[in-house]
C-alpha cells in the first residue's frame, strides 16, 4: 500500500520543478512509534493490542489525522494513511502535515468499560507524541465523538490542565465544533455540486454508494435532499439495488435494524452482491469504504461517469489507469474527502480561540474551502491536461515543495 502511495508522489514530482530535497524528505515518514497496549478486561484478565501512531511531515504545522480501531491495522496502513494525510492538508491549504493512529482491535468485541480503557491506554502510552502544537488526533474507522473524549479527558489528566485543543472530533459538550459530524461527506457533497456542470452530472443524478456507513449515510442524505436517486447501496451485511431509487429514511432505519440487505425484497429492491455494486448503472458512483475497493478486477465494469472517493485509497493506481482510459472522471480523495480535516481544523481553530462558531459559520467556510480548492485543482487539471487526482497531487506538492525549500536546499548551501 505505502509502495503505491509513493507511486502519485513521483507522478507529481514528473510535473513540477522542485528540488530533491523535496521528494528525499516525503518519501519516508518522520517518525513512527509502536507500543503495546494492556488493558484489564471485564473478567478480570489481561489482554495486549499492537498500537501505532505516525507522523508523516510537520513542514507545514503540527500533524493531523485520525485514529481507527480495526483488527486488520497495520503499521504500513498507517504510515500510508499518514502521507495521505499530508497531503490532503496540503491540497487545501490548511496550517497541518500528516499523521495517522490506530490499534489492531475488533471494538465490536470490546464492551464499553474496556473499550473505554484501551481509549485510554492509548493516550497514556502516545501522550509524549501528541500535543495541540505537535500531533492532534480525531475519529476514523470505529472511533468516534465518545471515544475522542475520553482520550482528550485522558491527556488533561495527564498534563494537569484542560487541553480541548489536543484532539478533534469530540462531544459538543466537550468542545466539539457543531458540522463536524457530516463533515467529510458534507464536504465530497460541496465540491461535487459546485462541479456539477463541468462534470457533466444531471439535476437528478443516479447514485450508488459502497460503504453505508457514517460519510456514506451522510452523502446519502445529502444528495436525495438535492433531488438525486440512491439507487444502490452497500454494507459490511451485503448490498442492494433498485433503479427507481431507495428512500434515505428507509435505508437508515433497515442499516440500524439489520443493514440494507433488509431492504431486498420490498418496492423493486433486489439484493446484489457487494462486488457487483460497482457495476451498478448509474451517474455518480461514492467508493466510501476502505482502501483498495475499486482495483484492476473491476474497474472495467464501473458504468458511473464520474467517482466520487470519499473514503481514503478506494482506488489503486492501476485501476486509476483503467478508468482514465475509460473517461471516467474521478475526484481524489484526498480533495472530496477533505471536508473532515477541515472541519477539524475549525475546531482546532475555536478550541485555541476560545470562541465557538454558529453552524451556518461552519458551513459557509467548509463550502468556500471545498469550492476554493476544487476550482484550483480543476484549473490546473484543465491548464495541464492532467487528471484531477494528478492535479490534486501537484497542487499539494507545490505548497509543500515551497515550505521545505523555505529552510534550505542543496542548491542554497553550496551556492
Amino acid at each position: 500500500m505505502f509502495k503505491q502511495a509513493l507511486v502519485r508522489l513521483d507522478d507529481a514530482a514528473q510535473n513540477l520543478e522542485i528540488d530533491a530535497d523535496v521528494l528525499e524528505k516525503l518519501k519516508y515518514p518522520r517518525e513512527t512509534t509502536k507500543v503495546r497496549l494492556m488493558i484489564r478486561m471485564d473478567d478480570g484478565s489481561r489482554k495486549s493490542f499492537m498500537a501505532w501512531r505516525c507522523r508523516y511531515d510537520d513542514t507545514r504545522g503540527p500533524t493531523k489525522g485520525g485514529i481507527r480501531f480495526h483488527p486488520d491495522a497495520a503499521v504500513e496502513e498507517v504510515e500510508t494513511l499518514a502521507f495521505w494525510m499530508t497531503f490532503k492538508c496540503a491540497v487545501m491549504d490548511l496550517p497541518y502535515g500528516g499523521g495517522k493512529g490506530a490499534v489492531r482491535v475488533d471494538p465490536r468485541t470490546l464492551s464499553k468499560s474496556e473499550l473505554e480503557r484501551l481509549s485510554r491506554a492509548y493516550i497514556q502510552a502516545f501522550s509524549k507524541v501528541i500535543g495541540p502544537d505537535r500531533d492532534i488526533p480525531a475519529p476514523d474507522v470505529y472511533t468516534n465523538s465518545m471515544v475522542m473524549g475520553w482520550m482528550a479527558d485522558e491527556y488533561s489528566s495527564i498534563v494537569g490542565e484542560s487541553v480541548p485543543a489536543v484532539i478533534t472530533g469530540k462531544p459538543m459538550a466537550l468542545g466539539g465544533s457543531l458540522g463536524r459530524n457530516d463533515a467529510t461527506a458534507r464536504g465530497g457533497y460541496y465540491l461535487a455540486r459546485h462541479l456539477s456542470e463541468r462534470l457533466g452530472l444531471p439535476s437528478s443524478a443516479r447514485v450508488a454508494i459502497q460503504g453505508f456507513g457514517n460519510a456514506g449515510q451522510h452523502i446519502a442524505r445529502l444528495l436525495s435532499a438535492d433531488g438525486h436517486r440512491i439507487v444502490a447501496l452497500s454494507d459490511s451485511r451485503g448490498a442492494v439495488h433498485c433503479p427507481q431509487g431507495i428512500a434515505f429514511e428507509r435505508a437508515a432505519e433497515a442499516k440500524l435494524e439489520c443493514g440494507v440487505s433488509g431492504l431486498a425484497g420490498s418496492e423493486g429492491v433486489a439484493a446484489i452482491s457487494a462486488d457487483d455494486l460497482v457495476a451498478v448503472d448509474c451517474d455518480l458512483l461514492v467508493p466510501a469504504a476502505l482502501e483498495d475497493m475499486i482495483h484492476e478486477g473491476n474497474a472495467s465494469r464501473i458504468r458511473a461517469g464520474v467517482v466520487l472517493e470519499l473514503a481514503n485509497g478506494p482506488i489503486t493506481p492501476e485501476a486509476d489507469a483503467i478508468l482514465d482510459r475509460r473517461g471516467v472522471t474521478v475526484l481524489p480523495d484526498i480533495l472530496a474527502n477533505a471536508g473532515g480535516v477541515t472541519v477539524s481544523y475549525f475546531e482546532w481553530v475555536q478550541n485555541r480561540q476560545g470562541y465557538y462558531w454558529s453552524l451556518e459559520d461552519v458551513h459557509d467556510r467548509l463550502r468556500a474551502t471545498m469550492e476554493r480548492e476544487g476550482d484550483a485543482v480543476w484549473h490546473l487539471a484543465q491548464d495541464r491536461k492532467l487528471t484531477l487526482r494528478r492535479a490534486a497531487y501537484v497542487h499539494a506538492l507545490a505548497r509543500l515543495a515551497s515550505a521545505i525549500e523555505a529552510h534550505g536546499t542543496q542548491q542554497f548551501f553550496t551556492s
